[in-house]
């Protein structure tokens, strides 16, 4: 049975999908930005910023799906510039231990909302 997921510790959804789909104990996330779940704004306008705070929305629908960083299997990035790699990849890896998901990293010409960085992710339960 599809199982939705919703927390107010993440952003609404900006559109006609939920933040995460549970089904057969794989937790579907949604892609998540940078926006403040509190006020809807960009965490700051730098990819920084903005990382960081994909990172905590990402761990808040994980945790109300009754998941965690541990068990991600598969995450996406998207990125308005290939140029912030490095920086997206350093917070990125702090979240993860010595065996880290799959992943692909690409960039794209626009993101929603015009964000600067877009992560989703494949976890269990």
């Amino acid at each position: 049975m599809k199982k939705i997921i919703h927390t107010s510790e993440a952003p609404e959804a900006i559109g006609p999908y939920s933040q995460a789909v549970v089904y057969n104990g794989i937790v579907h996330c949604s892609g998540q930005i940078g926006l403040e779940p509190e006020t809807m704004e960009y965490a700051g306008e730098d990819v920084e910023s903005q990382a960081k705070q994909v990172m905590q929305n990402l761990e808040a629908v994980l945790k109300k799906a009754g998941s965690d960083f541990s068990k991600v299997i598969k995450c996406s990035i998207y990125l308005d510039q290939m140029d912030d790699f490095g920086t997206v990849n350093e917070i990125y890896g702090n979240y993860f231990g010595e065996n880290p998901p799959a992943r692909e990293t690409v960039a794209v010409d626009t993101l929603p909302k015009n964000a600067k960085v877009e992560i989703s992710c494949v976890a269990y339960v």
